[in-house]
C-alpha cells in the first residue's frame, strides 16, 4: 500500500530555516500531484504548497517567498524548504499525494515549532 513518511521537523528560532522531506513508497510517484499541508492547534488543516506532475507550484499567500516545494522523482521524495520562519508557522506538517491510480494518501505528520 501507499506509504508517505515525513521527516525534518523540529524546534527552530524565528527567522530560521528547516527542510521537510516526504518519502513515498507503494505508488507511481512521478504520476502524483503532491502537496504540503499544516494544522495548528485549534485550526483547520490548510494547504501551504503544491506541485504538479509537470513541476508547476502553488503557495498559500502566507508562505509565498519563504517556502519552496520541490520533488525528486528519482528518490520518490517531495521537499518543503522553509525559510524566514515565524511563530505562526508552528504546526504539524503533512504531505499528501494524489494519484488517479491510488487516490489520496497522507503521511503521519511532522511537528514544526518556531519559538525563541
Amino acid at each position: 500500500q501507499v506509504q508517505l513518511v515525513e521527516s525534518g521537523g523540529g524546534l527552530v528560532q524565528p527567522g530560521g530555516s528547516l527542510r521537510l522531506s516526504c518519502a513515498a513508497s507503494g505508488m507511481r510517484f512521478s504520476l502524483a500531484t503532491l502537496g504540503w499541508y499544516r494544522q495548528a492547534p485549534g485550526k483547520q488543516r490548510e494547504q501551504v504548497a503544491g506541485i504538479t506532475i509537470s513541476g508547476s507550484t502553488t503557495y498559500a499567500d502566507s508562505v509565498k517567498g519563504r517556502f519552496t516545494i520541490s520533488r525528486d522523482n528519482a528518490k520518490n521524495t517531495v521537499y518543503l524548504q522553509m525559510n524566514s520562519l515565524k511563530p505562526e508557522d508552528t504546526a504539524v506538517y503533512y504531505c499528501k499525494a494524489r494519484s488517479v491510480i491510488t487516490g489520496d494518501s497522507w503521511g503521519q505528520g511532522t511537528q514544526v515549532t518556531v519559538s525563541s
